[in-house]
């Protein structure tokens, strides 16, 4: 497991807390994925309601604050395929 992925389930695990409906995977190119479900953030590549695909550097400007979930999407640097409101509620607890 690469090391963006395992700083990604720790920041991602302080925000979400368990409060999230559903199952989404974040794709980040060339490093692995995560999941995010009800009962947390981890380290995974399952199927998902919705998979967000990015690459490292969109990937920690977004949890750096740095680059809107949203303004990456309408740009192209944030691919979404599948549940368009999981990923809405997804992005909201990101930024």
């Amino acid at each position: 497991m690469s090391e963006v992925i395992d700083a990604a389930v720790a920041a991602l695990q302080s925000r979400l807390n368990g409060g999230f409906d559903g199952v989404a995977k974040f794709v980040v190119s060339g490093e692995g994925a995560l999941m995010i479900d009800g009962t947390g953030v981890r380290a995974g590549d399952e199927d998902a309601d919705v998979t967000l695909t990015a690459d490292a550097e969109t990937f920690k400007a977004i949890l750096d604050g740095d680059l809107n979930p949203t303004m990456a999407f309408m740009s192209g640097k944030l691919a979404v395929d599948g549940n368009m409101g999981l990923a809405m509620q997804l992005g909201s607890a990101l930024s």
